[in-house]
């Protein structure tokens, strides 16, 4: 696959424990488009957007063949990753749609758009796109008012069905 995810994409260092390395850059990689930067053997990887050094790192060092932790205990909630057009999340969303790659959720949040899923050992992946600032949604105060409503996902994928 060719998809590369775009440049301008922004999410924080993320080093992730994987049980499966080739599992995890099949995910990260092939389907989220990201770039491997650099593989140590068997046991670990970097990839990036962009072709900076490393946005995520996946590694097996202590976590080879493990199962998922389970949902209820400490740890990551999710890793969020953040497209710079909202084009951008619709064409990934639809990329979803055709690996038949299974969705947990999709939230308008009024300041954002998002698609919930979870990587091959149940980590949790936010996909999302801010709108501008001026977009965002106040209260009658004039304070930002964050929600949750469903989000519109056949507007969002005319995007790249058009």
């Amino acid at each position: 696959m060719d998809y590369k995810v775009p440049a301008q994409t922004r999410i924080g260092h993320v080093h992730l424990k994987v049980s499966d390395l080739q599992r995890s850059m099949d995910f990260y990689c092939g389907l989220l488009g990201f770039q491997l930067m650099q593989k140590y053997g068997d046991q670990a990887a970097f990839v990036s957007a962009g072709g900076y050094h490393h946005h995520i790192g996946l590694n097996t060092w202590h976590s080879k063949n493990s199962p998922p932790t389970p949902e209820s205990a400490p740890g990551l909630y999710h890793t969020a990753i953040v497209y710079a057009e909202r084009k951008d999340l619709a064409t990934m969303l639809k990329r979803l749609i055709d690996a038949q790659y299974p969705v947990t959720g999709v939230s308008d949040h009024g300041v954002s758009e998002a698609i919930y899923l979870n990587d091959p050992d149940e980590n949790g992946v936010e996909l999302y796109w801010d709108r501008p600032r001026e977009l965002w949604p106040k209260d009658k105060n004039g304070d930002l008012e964050i929600y949750t409503k469903r989000l519109n996902v056949a507007d969002l994928l005319e995007l790249v069905n058009n």
